[in-house]
């Protein structure tokens, strides 16, 4: 019974469920498409294309473990955890004999990869291109369809699409940049895969100038295992499994099949999973706390709207419950329709996501993108749990007071909030202030970020509940000014005080919308520019060499050493302290202080060298270290290394925790290439130059210009950071509109009646405008207040200083933006409220 009555309303009252049923559509939208992503990097395909001809493939661990051991009364209990490494993990070459000897196996193909980007003006097409040795080419399998197979030390075999689009044939000759200096080669020949390879160019040397730029002297990328004709792959995987583990004790080799050699060939998508993983899982969550706090002030402004009718099904009769039933079924109706469009919705907006992200380099597109039924599920499921739960808040007022208070409610907004409502706020509110100062002793940015946003979410969640008070106290503030724009400030000053339930269920999103802009905004500015600063103090240099390719190669850094020059190349790569991750780098010790100035505050940089690091004070911190401090910890190749600890210094924000003898990190890293290289000198920049013209793609540059260049390069990753918050920004922006549009909707009747007693349009739009200028007023402050003390508190967790990076300009763009969706939500619907004569709405039925 009450069902039907349910659908009843829904049918009669479309209008008035609209702004409910836009919420629910976009937060459906929204989970989707982040579910989407966080199923990606769950589960998503990682298709093998160099290994398709092998079915089995043995490669080298590439995670850094940890077991941990509990005894607690009388039971044992075992903990395993893994974290990825950032570098390629090698195989000892040894491995092959053992292999060789194992039933089923035909043939054992040892495989090297290594960097080798070609050097042509139509590039590789977006693709990242390998060396190889040519043996391995049965691994897909590669055959020549032109020329013959390299031999000589200078010949090369190019894959047939890198040929046809850089118009190479055989007996042209091509500039290799590899792991060492750009060496010419003569193309030999042209390979074709017998399956499609649509994500890497392959470049083939002979196997001796393949080891010689690979530089692992005993060790191999991996091993393809052939299998004898008529053997079962999967048997062949189990009996290679057994030969490793019964023969080699303590190997950690790993043998892959089917799906599984994909990860092994492509590590950059093996590491994005984890990446959009925390991605999805971050946005996920903010999105879900920010649709919570749309949705159910959507549904409170509805039934708010709907308070006289409610009022008088009480006095007829009508229970506690069956009103309780009688909303409750209805948010499920519009729920369950706004869910199921919106999850629909959500999953191209995933597909694009994915999309987007592959475009600005944080995702591969090796890592295909994976849709299931589970996202939409979930989110039709979000949107039905949202809509109930959102109608009970909204409705425990009307509920619960007698029916003829109810009815005298109708007509006139009640006093002040309830006590509860009041409590919970002031409760969120200290919770906001605990998360706030949670966040100044935070110092690493995976710790911080979740916790700012929440911080965000929070503070407005309190706004929200506090926000009949905060607008009548504006009101008071506001009376004065407002007085002296004329008859339309006192009729806006009147609708502040009167109605301020309504207009805070306005100020809310739109506080929301300028708080989590601006965070979103300047969190990455404020970490930037402090990260900037260090490194600008921190470089003593005259002269920064940097490259267009892969690097600087260190034949470069001797050329400028023979000219007395002080040079200092830098490797940037990532370590692990047990399970923990530092970015580190490597830096030539011999005349450091000369072109480097990391601000010690502990020990000397005269003691870096082979077996020595320097750490930075949050890593001398965390792992409580000091001068002469033993650390034990994991390169970037998974290679253990027990170093001294050499010095502790202050500006790890701009150059990384750790920092290591530059030879130590360049044989352990997949591009030994330097990321720059710091060079002090009394010559010139065109007698650099001039010293550096034999090696293509290089320049010299100064210190400020290095730095400009560094900041386009942290300006291309916080767009990612910018498209992931984007969407969530996005949907507080919709949410603004569909407030604002429902709160002016309902006023129909009350700019009718305005309009009897002498009012032209012109003055009731100007109320209307005054109104929304009030409420902008009072959000963008609220707004600003958040995300200034969430960005302080950030900034002195992560640099130390409370000293946000705000842009000015940028605020002001965002101020304006707000201000343009609160004027035309709010003129739109006015306009069209007064279309309508005036006569004709005060004599219709209510």
């Amino acid at each position: 019974m009450m069902l039907r009555y349910a659908l009843r309303t829904v049918r009669a009252r479309k209008a008035g469920f609209l702004g409910a049923f836009l919420a629910l559509m976009c937060a459906a939208a929204l989970i989707t498409a982040c579910g989407s992503l966080l199923e990606t990097g769950l589960r998503g395909t990682i298709r093998t294309e160099r290994y398709a001809a092998a079915p089995v493939v043995v490669s080298a661990d590439q995670f850094v473990h940890r077991t941990t051991v509990k005894h607690k009364k009388g039971k044992t209990k075992v903990k395993h955890k893994a974290k990825p490494i950032a570098e390629r993990a090698w195989l000892p070459e040894h491995l092959r004999d053992t292999l060789a000897r194992t039933p089923g196996v035909a043939r054992v193909v040892p495989e090297l990869t290594f960097l080798a980007e070609p050097s042509t003006p139509a590039g590789t097409g977006g693709r990242t291109a390998y060396g190889h040795a040519w043996d391995s080419a049965a691994l897909t399998p590669y055959r020549l369809t032109a020329g013959r197979a390299p031999e000589a030390a200078d010949d090369l075999v190019i894959d047939a699409d890198f040929a046809a689009r850089a118009r190479l044939r055989t007996g042209d000759h091509l500039t290799v940049q590899s792991t060492q200096a750009p060496r010419g080669y003569r193309i030999t020949g042209i390979a074709t895969p017998a399956t499609a390879v649509r994500h890497q160019t392959s470049l083939f040397f002979s196997t001796a100038e393949a080891r010689r730029l690979a530089d692992h002297p005993g060790q191999v990328t991996a091993f393809g295992v052939l299998p004898a004709k008529g053997t079962d792959p999967e048997r062949l995987r189990q009996a290679v499994v057994g030969a490793l583990h019964g023969t080699l004790h303590g190997t950690t080799a790993q043998v892959s099949t089917g799906d599984a050699r994909g990860p092994v060939e492509f590590l950059d998508a093996a590491t994005a999973r984890t990446r959009l993983v925390s991605m999805g899982g971050a946005m996920g969550g903010t999105s879900l706390l920010v649709a919570v706090l749309v949705v159910v002030g959507t549904f409170a402004l509805t039934v708010q709207q709907r308070h006289r009718e409610l009022a008088l099904l009480r006095a007829i009769a009508a229970t506690p419950g069956q009103i309780r039933k009688l909303l409750g079924r209805e948010a499920l109706i519009v729920g369950a329709a706004a869910g199921t469009v919106g999850a629909l919705l959500g999953l191209p907006l995933g597909a694009w996501l994915h999309a987007r992200f592959v475009a600005l380099g944080a995702v591969p597109d090796t890592l295909e993108h994976t849709v299931s039924v589970f996202p939409p599920l979930a989110a039709l499921a979000a949107s039905l749990l949202g809509a109930w739960a959102s109608a009970r808040i909204a409705s425990r007022r009307i509920v619960r007071i007698r029916p003829a208070e109810a009815l005298a409610e109708a007509r006139t907004e009640r006093g002040r909030p309830a006590w509860g409502r009041i409590a919970a706020g002031l409760l969120l509110l200290a919770g906001g202030a605990v998360l706030v100062a949670v966040l100044t002793s935070l110092r690493t940015e995976p710790a911080s970020t979740p916790v700012t946003f929440l911080a965000v979410v929070v503070l407005s969640t309190s706004v929200a509940l506090l926000g009949p008070l905060l607008v009548r106290a504006a009101a008071l503030l506001l009376a004065g000014p407002l007085r002296l724009t004329g008859h339309g400030g006192r009729l806006a000053t009147a609708n502040l005080r009167g109605n301020a339930a309504r207009m805070a269920s306005v100020v809310t999103p739109l506080a929301l919308l300028v708080g989590m802009t601006c965070t979103v905004l300047f969190v990455q500015t404020t970490l930037g520019d402090a990260a900037r600063a260090q490194s600008r103090d921190g470089i003593k240099a005259d002269w920064v060499v940097a490259a267009q390719g892969p690097g600087v190669p260190g034949e470069a850094a001797e050329r400028l050493r023979a000219r007395h020059d002080t040079v200092t190349e830098v490797v940037r790569t990532t370590v692990r302290v047990g399970l923990d991750k530092y970015a580190a780098q490597g830096v030539t010790p011999a005349g450091l202080t000369r072109t480097w100035d990391p601000e010690v505050t502990a020990g000397s940089l005269d003691r870096l060298g082979a077996g020595t690091v320097a750490v930075s004070e949050l890593a001398a911190d965390q792992q409580h270290l000091r001068p002469g401090s033993t650390l034990k910890l994991t390169l970037g190749d998974g290679t253990p290394a027990t170093l001294t600890v050499a010095a502790v210094y202050a500006r790890g924000l701009g150059f990384g925790d750790l920092t290591f003898a530059h030879d130590l990190v360049a044989h352990h890293v997949d591009n030994p290439l330097a990321s720059s290289v710091l060079v002090g000198t009394t010559r010139t920049q065109e007698e650099l130059s001039t010293t550096l013209r034999e090696f293509p793609g290089l320049r010299v540059l100064s210190p400020a210009a290095a730095d400009t260049l560094q900041a386009g390069r942290q300006q291309a990753n916080a767009e990612v950071n910018y498209l992931a918050m984007g969407l969530v920004l996005a949907f507080t922006a919709i949410a603004v509109v569909n407030t604002l549009a429902m709160s002016v909707a309902e006023r129909v009747r009350e700019f009718a009646l305005l309009r009897l007693a002498g009012a032209t349009r012109r003055q009731v739009m100007r109320m209307l405008r005054t109104e929304a200028l009030s409420v902008l007023f009072l959000a963008t402050t609220l707004g600003s207040g958040i995300a200034l003390a969430v960005l302080t508190a950030f900034s002195v967790g992560m640099t130390g200083r409370a000293a946000p990076a705000v842009a000015p300009l940028l605020y002001v763009g965002v101020v304006g933006f707000a201000g343009l969706l609160a004027l035309v939500a709010s003129a739109v619907p006015g306009r069209a409220a007064l279309r309508v004569r005036a006569v004709t709405v005060t004599t219709a039925q209510e």
